[in-house]
């Protein structure tokens, strides 16, 4: 087996069935969709190349898009700054070993196996203007001023689909938080609490530093996923009313499957990858520092 294991050959042969898989679902139809942003293209007639054309009308004359791209941006804000903090409280308070520490890592991770047309639902009706949790709580407590048609409104429908979707993933993120905590040597709390460091002292000085590698995951998985977010949104609002809670997903739905620009929908669909790319080679980048102070610890 080691022989096996220790082979190049071997090792090659492992790999490559899953390295063809990737290829086949998502670098080629990556390069087609990268070939057909290129071109003015309805689906079904020529194809007319442009250039890169598309993706300068991206930003010169699609004033739906850069409203879209800003939603995505304040989504992607909100899952960092506060679905992360919210997450590592939770997991800082789990690994501690509270009573029912089991049921409550349990239960946070509920709303990520729910499906996302499930999810949308609900919250869908805990916003319904009429009959809605959120309203019949308000009513009840007489602040009828603060009673909204939630999912109607141009000025709160936005802010709607951003509670589910930063709601949602807070267990997921909170698991993968418990998980590096977890694997930290109990030799530094140890160390820490001989030298009669407090709960904050050690949390800021040690479990902080030696979590950066793990943090720098949630913060790349938490952006990637706010940038390409879809279903919630889609669901809940289909971007309306009047484009108020698009984002750059269903934007890019739109254009495709809705108006038949198949063209500009694939550079809206390119440009999506290339951001969460840049932007998760950027987030290494920063991270590397706490990273080599972790390792040095």
């Amino acid at each position: 087996m080691d022989k096996v294991l220790g082979s190049k050959k071997y090792i090659a042969i492992f790999v490559l069935p899953g390295l063809l898989l990737f290829v086949a679902f998502a670098i080629l139809p990556l390069l087609v969709t990268g070939v057909y942003s290129l071109f003015q293209y309805d689906g079904t007639g020529a194809k007319v190349f442009i250039g890169f054309q598309n993706y300068i009308d991206l930003f010169v004359k699609d004033k739906h898009f850069i409203k879209a791209l800003v939603n995505s941006f304040i989504l992607a804000g909100a899952s960092i700054f506060i679905q992360i903090p919210i997450s590592l409280t939770l997991a800082l308070i789990l690994a501690k070993g509270v009573k029912g520490e089991k049921f409550f890592r349990t239960v946070y991770f509920v709303p990520v196996v729910i499906s996302s047309m499930v999810i949308g639902q609900l919250w869908m009706k805990i916003f319904h203007s009429q009959y809605g949790m959120l309203n019949v709580l308000i009513r009840f407590f007489g602040a009828k001023e603060f009673e909204f048609a939630w999912l109607a409104n141009e000025s709160t429908a936005f802010l709607a689909t951003v509670v589910p979707s930063v709601w949602q993933y807070i267990g997921y993120h909170m698991l993968i938080l418990y998980a590096g905590i977890k694997a930290i040597s109990t030799d530094y709390y140890e160390a820490a609490q001989i030298d009669g460091a407090n709960n904050f002292q050690v949390a800021i000085k040690i479990t902080m530093p030696l979590l950066a590698p793990v943090i720098k995951t949630c913060v790349v998985f938490a952006l990637v996923g706010s940038l390409r977010a879809f279903d919630l949104v889609y669901i809940m609002t289909s971007g309306g009313p009047n484009r108020a809670s698009e984002v750059s997903a269903t934007l890019m739905y739109d254009n495709l499957f809705g108006r038949g620009l198949y063209g500009y929908g694939s550079a809206q669909a390119f440009f999506i990858v290339l951001e969460c790319i840049i932007i998760s080679v950027v987030i290494n980048r920063l991270f590397k520092k706490s990273e080599n102070n972790a390792s040095a610890i």
